[in-house]
């Protein structure tokens, strides 16, 4: 925190709420306490209890967000609000805010995004969903294989930002499945990652989980899913090629060995699917190299658009401080006339 005070950079604390009115006090104290110069803000997503009241009462900044899902008030967030660092975090008192001073020190220092790393700590232990479990271990395993990663906690929603990494992040999921597309666009645009273990709790009684295990598990696999398809498309299209022209081949070498054998070609249907089956894999590894190429194209645009907008960020932040610093000297050359 010493270096966000030398510095004077503005930092945004981000409460995505549904119907938390048992923990959210807690959570905007908690965090005004571990960082006292840091905005929190605290989106309301169309609660019907008391969230956004106690929230206000407590110093927060509420607004409300009328679309329905957590990425969709992400999305609202980032869009809103300006800071030269963010916090996310759940409104549930699940996360702890003394470990934010620590994230928000590793954006200072370069990163772009901090991940709280919960997977590594008392997640297993806390957590009393079993499924919950199964499914971080599977999307792990499957992003980390796929990306040549090594992120031990895909899903968490702890986690800190950098301007650029906020205001170039495009938000295309619209519920829970946020996180995991995150840290899938992180890895695959090559941005500076840092993993911090954090001492997961769950949640308090009395307060509820707004996730549905089956549905929004099937939701993170859907997005893992079409980002590999959007974001790996060699080795997806280029893959499934070589297994449908695999089969292909399968087919034809059997009916050369009937051919060998009888001198005569007993089966055309076969064959000619054969064919056409080695036909569509080849169709489909062209797809994949023109799609690579494609992708390739749009990392190159993301890296050029990340640069322009840190380039205009640290411009706008000197003209500020230039402002600020002339406006004082002012003040004081008039006092000192005075």
């Amino acid at each position: 925190m010493v270096h966000m005070l030398n510095t004077n950079q503005t930092v945004a604390v981000l409460l995505p709420c549904y119907n938390e009115e048992v923990t959210i006090g807690k959570v905007v104290r908690n965090f005004k306490h571990a960082l006292p110069n840091a905005d929190i803000y605290v989106y309301d997503n169309n609660s019907t209890d008391k969230t956004a009241d106690i929230a206000a009462a407590e110093g927060a900044i509420v607004r409300h967000e009328p679309r329905q899902g957590k990425g969709n008030v992400i999305r609202a967030m980032f869009e809103d609000i300006d800071a030269d660092v963010y916090v996310m975090a759940d409104g549930d008192d699940t996360y702890p805010a003394e470990s934010a001073p620590q994230m928000v020190e590793k954006i200072l220092d370069g990163y772009d995004m901090v991940i709280g790393d919960r997977l590594s700590s008392t997640y297993f232990e806390e957590n009393k969903r079993p499924f919950h479990n199964f499914g971080n271990r599977l999307v792990r395993g499957s992003i980390n294989l796929l990306f040549g990663a090594h992120v031990h906690d895909i899903m968490t929603g702890y986690r800190a930002f950098s301007f650029t990494f906020v205001k170039t992040y495009p938000v295309l999921s619209r519920g829970f499945e946020i996180e995991t597309e995150m840290t899938i666009h992180s890895l695959n645009n090559n941005l500076r990652i840092y993993e911090m273990p954090v001492q997961y709790r769950d949640r308090p009684e009395g307060s509820v989980s707004k996730l549905d295990t089956v549905g929004d598990g099937i939701k993170v696999l859907n997005t893992i899913f079409q980002m590999i398809r959007e974001y790996k498309p060699l080795p997806f299209f280029g893959g499934l090629g070589f297994l449908v022209a695999l089969i292909g081949l399968g087919f034809t070498l059997s009916v050369m060995i009937d051919f060998w054998h009888t001198g005569v070609v007993a089966r055309f249907p076969t064959l000619t699917g054969a064919v056409m089956l080695v036909i569509a894999g080849l169709l489909l590894f062209i797809t994949g190299v023109i799609l690579d190429v494609t992708a390739k194209n749009e990392r190159k645009l993301f890296i050029s658009d990340s640069n322009k907008f840190a380039y205009m960020h640290r411009a706008c932040r000197s003209i500020n401080l230039r402002c600020d610093y002339f406006g004082n000297s002012a003040s004081e050359t008039s006092e000192r006339q005075r």
